[in-house]
């Protein structure tokens, strides 16, 4: 028997106030906004349906939630009204479609577009240039008076700036913390054994409603203008562009990614645009808000209910959403390590359908206090691997049942191994491990270590199960026979693959000790090490106290490079490998060698076109110099891109030579890597 619709609203009438409660009140919401979204479209649809049932109180008939008692209430002289939501471009259009309807078909309507600002909305007051009051939004027409904490942040002017500043004027726009700013204040309060927060957003709404004002003081917030509700000026725009060049002119904060459009379709191309820039923003927005750019045609087009008619926001996919944890699965990583990974109910985040999410170790699964069948909200954010970020505790289940972190390797069987210093958990099993040789073998021969070209991932897992590859040398002890013999392996391609592994035997230092898979030794890090000891030998006798003093080494990588040589069996393979003819060129045996930076320090800054930033560091450290990452009176040199950073000030104040990327492309081809670099991005 259905369940009456009068029983189905109520219910998600209290459902929605208990999370209105939760989100604007507490600042601790329970569910994604994308989830409120939802459950609020279905009540707005129940009363559609059934306009009977409207209920005064209902969440759909407001715009937030109730004061904090401890605030003293401010009232709105205009109410601060929500947006309508578009969800695709359909949305877009219908919304320029009523626009149109309800205007001269004469008149040229374009619009403006600007980032929708993921925080806080506020609403500054000024008298005669000076400020007055600040309230939250509130319920839409009344909000509370967080006046004394709205001036300690920076960007909110105490005094209006220019000779005439308007008689009265009330200024909205979104208090927001930046996600560097976001990043300190949770290391602090986690040194401090204080509650971190779980986004900018919540951090932004907590600080900005906190009753002791010192407290807000101490919080990276940051003010960003988006309109004006009501003004008595002598100077008063007729567009809101021209509105936001007026409050930028008295001294507000205003983006700098605000655009005009001609029309709706320029307004789907800034969209798409910045949903492409999204992740590189010092912020997060969650879409981009498109208005009517005529003052007096948004008058003459109203509101409705809780939105002005002449304003929609186009919102970017959920970057949160809500789940089930069905189980627990466990991988085995190249040095052993385990790690949990979380098989989901699908669920469609960040614009893809999401089924697994990384859990990292069992410390993560203890402190999310998280169990199997647990509602979990996941997170994903451009091209971020999916992970669990908070458990619906709510919502669990009567079968949830607590995660057994393994005590043997799920692959081999071995007992696993934890260090007192380490999160990670290890499977003892080494090369014994089918999972650790496979995750090894693909290492090393990956292009930047000995670049088998070919032979991938499903191909090594036939060999190592197969059993024809146990360890490196394995590889070069293969036949035609073997190559053939594999799922889907024709034999062209098997004579291609010999043909690769023939050529791998002639490489260098770097790429060799690279290929090793020593701990913590990256591509840099080989690169250095190749540079400094010339010869593998001469690495391999340095004791650890002085590997210990190299700049960019220190005591945790020195410690894995002495483990490594110290096992008898990775010096076994090692001799193997040369015995079966694969040279690794020393240094000290290379001619010519062109080493123009010896003893330089260079920088780079800005987004760079020529090669990838890590193959420009190889590039540079080729050539002798040290590459850092900050600017300082012993730079020698700093490599400067598109859009840099505050290292160019630093250097232009400290003098330091500046090199363009034309400049830098002309100086690698006269040492003949720039074709070099670029290939290989």
């Amino acid at each position: 028997m259905a369940t009456p619709p009068v029983q189905v609203y109520k219910a998600l009438v209290k459902e929605l106030q208990f999370h209105d409660h939760r989100y604007h009140v507490l600042d601790d919401p329970l569910i994604p906004d994308v989830e409120y979204d939802r459950k609020l479209m279905q009540l707005r649809l129940l009363e559609d349906t059934f306009p009977d049932l409207m209920d005064d109180n209902s969440p759909s008939q407001r715009v937030g939630g109730k004061s904090l008692l401890e605030f003293s209430q401010i009232s709105h002289s205009l109410p601060m009204l929500s947006l309508e939501n578009a969800f695709d471009s359909q949305a877009l259009l219908n919304f320029d479609r009523r626009v149109a309807e309800r205007t001269d078909e004469k008149e040229n309507v374009n619009y403006v577009c600007e980032p929708k600002l993921d925080g806080v909305a506020l609403s500054l007051l000024y008298r005669n240039g000076v400020l007055e009051s600040a309230g939250t939004r509130g319920d839409g027409t009344t909000g509370e008076d967080v006046t004394a904490n709205a001036r300690t942040i920076r960007s909110v002017p105490l005094r209006l700036q220019g000779d005439s500043p308007p008689n009265l004027i009330e200024v909205r726009g979104e208090v927001y913390i930046p996600h560097k700013g976001f990043d300190l204040l949770n290391a602090r309060n986690q040194k401090d054994g204080e509650k971190t927060f779980v986004n900018p957003r919540n951090a932004a709404a907590g600080s900005l409603r906190q009753l002791d004002s010192k407290i807000t003081a101490s919080r990276p917030l940051v003010m960003c203008v988006y309109g004006v509700g009501i003004i008595e000026s002598v100077v008063k725009p007729k567009t809101h562009f021209e509105t936001l060049a007026y409050l930028k002119g008295l001294g507000f904060l205003v983006n700098n990614h605000v655009t005009v459009a001609a029309d709706i379709f320029q307004c789907e191309n800034f969209y798409e645009e910045l949903a492409k820039q999204r992740e590189s923003l010092p912020y997060d927005i969650d879409g981009i808000v498109i208005k009517v750019n005529s003052l007096q045609m948004q008058q003459r087009l109203g509101t409705v209910l809780r939105s002005p008619r002449w304003a929609i926001a186009r919102k970017f996919p959920a970057q949160e959403e809500m789940t089930r944890l069905l189980a627990v699965e466990y991988q085995v990583g190249r040095t052993g390590v385990i790690t949990p990974v979380g098989k989901l109910e699908p669920v469609f985040v960040g614009g893809v359908t999401v089924r697994n999410a990384t859990l990292h170790n069992l410390d993560e699964i203890t402190r999310l206090n998280l169990y199997e069948n647990d509602t979990v909200i996941v997170r994903r954010a451009g091209d971020v691997i999916p992970k669990i970020v908070r458990v619906v505790r709510e919502y669990r289940r009567l079968n949830a049942k607590v995660i057994k972190f393994p005590e043997h390797c799920p692959v081999c069987d071995s007992a696993l191994e934890q260090l007192p210093d380490e999160a990670a958990v290890r499977c003892g099993g080494g090369m014994n491990c089918p999972a650790q040789v496979k995750q090894a073998i693909n290492h090393f021969v990956s292009r930047k270590a000995m670049n088998i070209e070919g032979l991938g991932v499903k191909l090594v897992e036939q060999l190592v199960d197969l059993g024809h590859v146990r360890s490196f040398s394995d590889l070069y002890l293969l036949d035609l026979d073997i190559f053939c013999s594999l799922e889907r392996v024709a034999e062209k391609s098997s004579r291609n693959l010999l043909q690769s592994i023939h050529a791998s035997k002639q490489t260098n230092l770097t790429k060799f000790i690279y290929a090793l898979g020593i701990r913590e030794v990256g591509e840099g890090c080989a690169q250095m090490l190749a540079s400094r000891f010339q010869s593998l030998d001469a690495l391999i006798a340095e004791p650890i106290e002085k590997l210990i003093e190299i700049e960019g080494v220190g005591p945790v990588v020195a410690r894995h490079i002495v483990d490594f040589f110290a096992e008898p069996k990775n010096m076994i393979i090692i001799d193997e490998l040369r015995s079966i003819g694969l040279k690794f060129h020393d240094l000290t045996n290379e001619r010519n060698l062109d080493r123009p930076l010896e003893g330089q320090t260079w920088v780079l800054t800005g987004s760079l076109g020529l090669m990838s930033r890590e193959r420009l560091k190889v590039t540079l450290q080729t050539l002798g110099a040290r590459v850092s990452s900050t600017v300082s009176a012993k730079t020698t040199q700093l490599i400067v891109g598109s859009k840099p950073g505050s290292k160019l000030d630093k250097a232009e104040l400290l003098q330091v030579p500046i090199m363009t990327e034309k400049e830098l492309a002309d100086f690698l081809i006269s040492h003949d890597l720039h074709s070099q670099g670029t290939a290989e991005r």
